[in-house]
């Protein structure tokens, strides 16, 4: 067998096929036939009754909500430290500061004990992310959010089709933002969608996304011209990425049951090493249904990981940890961060370990990198 990459694009069959057809229809810049198409799947896989804006990007997505918090210079919002920097710039570029939360040692998202701890007068929204496509105990966050008068915008980049008892990641905050990067569960190379769920943000979100004018009501006929009507930026997904998006959506529930199975083929294989106290598994909330978005391992200390992936790399298979805490950066150090203020996260950061998956693998392909991962700790199935 050859090398075993970290993610392989995976494609249902109908992506080049649709890129043709959208090419040829003469409408391949933005809110054409496919993406219209796409945000009415996604409407119906999400069990809402409005459906979303196609972005370039779940940054994009972040972005549009960022933009229609009241915020000043003394406004704050809080998010984890353990994610991606999009969840962070999005709202500092509109002049917030960033207030870092720690995370819960067993589903790796934000701690709301902490969070609690943390909101202040000047707290505009909490930001949680799903991560793995898990989430922190929902229920709570919006008591927290609605005690103290706060939006909850959802970074749900890796969560398409969770589920928090039941109701889908993505269907509580007031907005929520959503990847399709070539790294998740659907993809179309780069871009995102955002579910407007507080209709009294709607209107503007769509505006933003027209470079700040009201031009998706001027084709639908509402306004006869369309003119600058607020701040805005180019946010709007081509109809040519809609095409391959439309192809992945379409198998999205064939696409889920594949990587469902290659997620608890791990699951099966490795469990021997956390039932010998060898390393963690990933822990699954009773209350979510999760999307097998990641499959991690969370060993004993830095030294270890250093050495698993090098293991692995020796063997052809590619093996990555993430995220780089944000407050232990020098972007967080220049909001008055240092390492050492959130233990949770940095202990997590420097020893977990994410292994390849993706639905373009085979099954072969995890029984391979599992017997890896297994051989290392001197185990042979």
């Amino acid at each position: 067998m050859g090398k075993i990459p970290f993610n392989k694009p995976y494609n249902s069959g109908s992506e080049l096929y649709y890129i043709a057809q959208s090419v040829l229809n003469g409408h391949s810049s933005g809110d054409g036939p496919f993406g219209k198409k796409c945000e009415d799947l996604l409407k119906d896989i999400m069990g809402v009754s409005r459906a979303p804006l196609l972005t370039t990007s779940c940054t994009s997505a972040l972005e549009i909500s960022a933009m229609q918090i009241d915020f000043d210079s003394k406004s704050e919002f809080i998010l984890p430290s353990y994610t991606f920097v999009s969840t962070a710039n999005a709202f500092c570029l509109r002049g917030a500061k960033p207030i870092f939360a720690d995370i819960d040692p067993e589903t790796l998202n934000v701690d709301l004990a902490h969070v609690e701890s943390l909101v202040s007068n000047n707290t505009k929204v909490i930001v949680p992310v799903h991560y793995a496509g898990t989430s922190c105990d929902l229920d709570e966050l919006l008591r927290i959010s609605r005690k103290n008068n706060i939006l909850v915008v959802e970074d749900a980049a890796q969560a398409i089709t969770s589920t928090y008892k039941g109701k889908a990641l993505g269907t509580f905050g007031d907005f929520s933002a959503f990847s399709f990067h070539e790294t998740k569960n659907i993809i179309c190379g780069e871009g995102g969608a955002l579910f407007v769920n507080n209709e009294n943000f709607r209107s503007n979100s769509e505006i933003i996304r027209e470079k700040g004018t009201d031009r998706a009501q001027f084709f639908r006929g509402q306004v006869d011209k369309y003119t600058w009507r607020s701040l805005g930026s180019s946010y709007v997904l081509s109809d040519i990425s809609a095409a391959f998006l439309l192809a992945q959506l379409e198998n999205i529930a064939s696409i889920q049951k594949k990587r469902m199975s290659l997620y608890n083929t791990y699951l099966e294989n490795l469990s021997i090493l956390q039932d010998k106290g060898i390393l963690k598994l990933p822990s699954i909330p009773e209350y979510n249904e999760h999307n097998a978005h990641i499959f991690y391992l969370l060993l004993d200390d830095t030294e270890t990981r250093k050495k698993l992936i090098s293991y692995l790399k020796d063997k052809g298979i590619m093996s990555v940890f993430h995220y780089i805490p944000l407050h232990d950066s020098p972007m967080g150090e220049n909001y008055g961060y240092k390492k050492g203020m959130l233990p949770v996260t940095e202990s997590i950061s420097s020893r977990i370990l994410r292994l390849p998956l993706c639905s373009a693998f085979t099954l072969d392909e995890i029984e391979t990198v599992s017997d890896a991962v297994l051989s290392f700790f001197g185990i042979v199935r």
